[in-house]
């Protein structure tokens, strides 16, 4: 993929990023800032499935009031939530 074709997808990404809530948003965002381009297409795709969520579930998992039963998912959510601000 080319950078074109690499910023195209972040500003995609970016984009669904934008919850309604200023909280899910900083922290999705963030970790689309900081880790995206460096990872695997693996954990990518984790990324893509979190996005697909609902806000509501999001908002229960980032805060530690549940977890997702997906293991990949709630492994992501908890990088993300101790990544730093």
């Amino acid at each position: 993929m080319n950078v074109a074709d690499d910023d195209t997808e972040l500003r995609k990404l970016r984009w669904r990023c934008r919850r309604g809530m200023r909280e899910l948003d900083q922290l999705l965002e963030r970790w689309l800032d900081r880790e995206w381009r460096q990872s695997p297409t693996a954990q990518r795709d984790v990324f893509l499935r979190l996005l697909d969520s609902e806000d509501d579930r999001l908002w229960r998992w980032f805060l530690g009031h549940e977890v997702s039963e997906d293991v990949e998912i709630a492994a992501l959510v908890d990088s993300i939530r101790t990544l730093p601000p």
